[in-house]
């Protein structure tokens, strides 16, 4: 029959979605009555469930370190840190400026995962073109926020 010669259908009642009962295994003959276990199907993991009023526990925190060197203008670190970590124009002359007299600067503090990607990211943005001597990106480390 044609689509369009169909006669409408009452709406049906939304259907709950079916959930299956644990299924208890008998005990044996042969085993204590405290060897039943209850089995779940396989379909229905959960995940595992938080405490009412407790926190979720944080990961560990991780600096990601810019460290100075004579290869590298100010115009390229302001440049590299609005690009790979949004800083804006003024941000990033405060930590070239930090890093330029002290060594050394954080630039951000996040998770390992991020940090590493972070790290990454500045090793692989590459030479300063306005210095002939710049042979590739600035060095930067991650550490453990103390």
């Amino acid at each position: 029959m044609p689509l369009a010669a169909r006669a409408p259908t009452a709406v049906s009642a939304i259907e709950e979605p079916q959930i299956e009962e644990p299924q208890i295994e008998e005990p044996r003959a042969d085993s204590p009555a405290s060897d039943t276990v209850a089995t779940l199907p396989a379909d229905s993991a959960q995940a595992p469930r938080q405490e009412p009023g407790s926190k979720p526990q944080r990961q560990p925190r991780y600096h990601v370190v810019l460290w100075n060197d004579n290869e590298h203008t100010f115009q390229y670190v302001i440049a590299m840190l609005k690009q790979l970590f949004g800083h804006p124009a003024q941000q990033g002359w405060k930590l070239a400026s930090a890093v330029d007299r002290q060594g050394r600067v954080v630039v951000l503090t996040t998770t390992k995962e991020h940090a590493e990607l972070k790290r990454d990211q500045i090793h692989a943005f590459g030479a300063d073109r306005l210095i002939a001597r710049s042979q590739g990106s600035m060095r930067a480390s991650i550490e453990p926020e103390t």
